[in-house]
Formats: C-alpha cells, structure tokens, sequence
C-alpha cells in the first residue's frame, strides 16, 4: 500500500483553442474525475490554475492555467502551500509513445521528452512522483509531433482516449486508497480487442 495521494494533476494548454487537442487529455481527465467526485474547479490566482477540494477524500485537483512548459509553477505552489510531497502526486498527461487507447500508470522513471514533466521535475526537485500516461500516438516524424499535439485528434483516435480515461477512472477507488499496485495493474492492461461480429 502505498500513500494515498493528495494532489492530482492535469496537464494542457489554456484557452478555447486548446481544449480539444491531442496534449489536452491530462485536462480531460482531470475535469471526468471532478465531475465523478461532485467537484467543481475554481481559478487560483495563488496556485497559477484551476483548482477543486475533494474534501471528503482529502485530495486536490488542479489543472495549471500557464502553458504546458511551465506546468511546474502551479504544481509547486500548491504543493508547497499544503505540504504535499512529490510521492503524494499523480500527475496526468499525453503520451506520444503509446498508442490510443493505451495507458501506463508508474512511479517515477524518465521524462520522454514531455515539456510539462520536464518543468515540473525542475521545480520539485525529483522525478519520483506517479504518473498517468494516456496514449496518444505518435505521428510518425519527430518533426510533426507539435503540430501533432496541438490538433484534434481524429475522431476513431478520440474515441479509444476516452475509453482508455474510463478505464483508468475505474480505477480511482484503488487510486483514492492508495492502493497503487491494484490501480497499475488494472491501468496498465491492455485494452480488449473489439469482438468481431459475425457475418
């Protein structure tokens, strides 16, 4: 068992021009969950976001209302604010290197290059904190991956997202008691293939 965390985080770009891109999806869960716990977020000048107290389990929710490069800033203010330790953090995002529909959730480990992780880990000081990774597939050139992540995803791509953001908030009560081993292994399956239907 490890510790229940106490602060959730969704990473994305601000603004109505961002909302449905590919590098929203931390967004995206962040505002399922909310809406699944009877939280509402509000703007937090002093933590640099949108933020929601689930009060009856103890956790916040925030989405960083800077751009994706300095998420950090309103992960740290808040978790300096409360006393919240990395290891108490999960810190949801977009992942290219996993196909949609696919989803990793771990401790720890290295950055892939997502400017939201890098930022983050500058201002906490560590890697070791959890994070979920939603897969978003990869365009297939490095050159293509920030006008990748800053379109729609096409819409049988968004369709497997969103399951796969079921799939991990059918997790949240193993999550929510920190129960993590429970969680990754529910998180990190993979998706049943579709039944075929016959002729």
């Amino acid at each position: 068992m490890s510790s229940p965390l106490r602060l959730i985080v969704g990473l994305g770009n601000p603004g109505a021009e961002y909302t449905e891109t590919r590098h929203n999806a931390g967004f995206r869960f962040c505002e399922r969950l909310a809406r699944e716990l009877g939280a509402s977020f509000g703007k937090e000048s002093r933590f640099h976001g949108w933020a929601a107290n689930v009060r009856d389990a103890g956790i916040w929710l925030l989405m960083p209302a800077t751009f994706m490069n300095r998420s950090g800033l309103a992960v740290q203010a808040l978790a300096h604010f409360y006393r919240i330790a990395p290891a108490e953090m999960l810190v949801v995002h977009d992942e290219l290197d996993l196909p949609p529909g696919q989803m990793r959730l771990k401790f720890g480990g290295g950055l892939g290059g997502h400017n939201g992780l890098k930022d983050i880990t500058g201002h906490l000081g560590t890697q070791d904190y959890w994070r979920l990774r939603l897969g978003i597939g990869h365009p297939g050139d490095r050159n293509e991956v920030v006008n990748y992540v800053l379109k729609p995803a096409r819409r049988e791509e968004q369709d497997e997202i969103d399951a796969a953001i079921d799939r991990a908030l059918a997790a949240w009560p193993d999550i929510a008691q920190g129960a993590m081993d429970a969680a990754t292994r529910k998180i990190n399956a993979k998706p049943a293939a579709p039944k075929k239907e016959a002729p």
